[in-house]
């Protein structure tokens, strides 16, 4: 049977496909049906797409609106979402996903006794940040305004006519002896660390905003599991915790 089968298949002639012919050789290979059907494809392809597209130009509605409309832009003709600003940061993913909202809370109290201690000691007399007061002079006539001199009208020295705290008047300094640090180097020294002291308060005061925020971004997202409806007033920020408005229900 064998024999048979190999005497058959030396018989049959193996199929050649016809070649370009010589005299147009230069037009490149010759096209064969499964290349043609390739091309025929893609071509009824593009064509279906190009009627479908135009019959959904036709049936558009003038008045049609989505509110991806507003929320995305074209860039080289394909469209885009815009960036919208971010609403958590980093440093609050990370608290938020690695602690509970009691730690937060707790660290958020501790950093806001620490802040009253320290406003206690420095009084926020000389801060750079602290808005200045105005003390306004009443005088009777123009002329006294012109010849207004005002360490002679607070009676103190003009040298601590800057100050606004410990501004002893000139009688004080005739009278009684001065207390505490005198020496320039002294007193340069005192100011450096009253300086350093409020550049604490100010970095305390900053991280205690954070773990507010923090605290109540984590008590919004328990709130959420609530299963009573509810309407978001206004987005996250990541200064702010988002608003939502529930609807009121009756308990029993």
């Amino acid at each position: 049977m064998s024999s048979f089968r190999k005497a058959l298949k030396s018989r049959q002639r193996n199929h050649h496909e016809r070649s370009q012919p010589g005299f147009r050789r230069t037009m490149g290979l010759l096209e064969k049906k499964k290349d043609y059907k390739l091309r025929a494809d893609d071509y009824h392809k593009k064509q279906n797409t190009l009627a479908a597209l135009r019959k959904k130009a036709l049936e558009k509605n003038p008045d049609e609106f989505y509110f991806k409309m507003i929320s995305s832009k074209l860039e080289d003709g394909v469209h885009v979402l815009k960036k919208t600003e971010e609403e958590v940061t980093e440093e609050q993913k990370k608290v938020m996903r690695t602690q509970d909202m009691r730690y937060v809370e707790m660290k958020r109290v501790a950093e806001a006794k620490k802040i009253e201690r320290l406003k206690g000691e420095l009084h926020l007399l000389d801060a750079e940040n602290k808005q200045k007061n105005k003390h306004t002079f009443f005088v009777d006539s123009k002329k006294e305004v012109e010849t207004f001199n005002l360490a002679s009208h607070l009676g103190t020295d003009p040298k601590l006519v800057d100050r606004v705290y410990n501004r002893p008047t000139l009688q004080t300094l005739e009278t009684k002896s001065i207390k505490g640090a005198v020496k320039p180097n002294i007193i340069k020294k005192l100011a450096k660390q009253r300086k350093h002291q409020y550049k604490i308060l100010s970095q305390r005061i900053d991280r205690e905003k954070k773990m507010f925020v923090i605290s109540q971004k984590i008590q919004s997202r328990k709130d959420l599991h609530d299963k009573n409806k509810k309407v978001k007033v206004k987005k996250e920020t990541p200064d702010r915790a988002a608003i939502y408005k529930f609807e009121s229900k009756r308990k029993r």
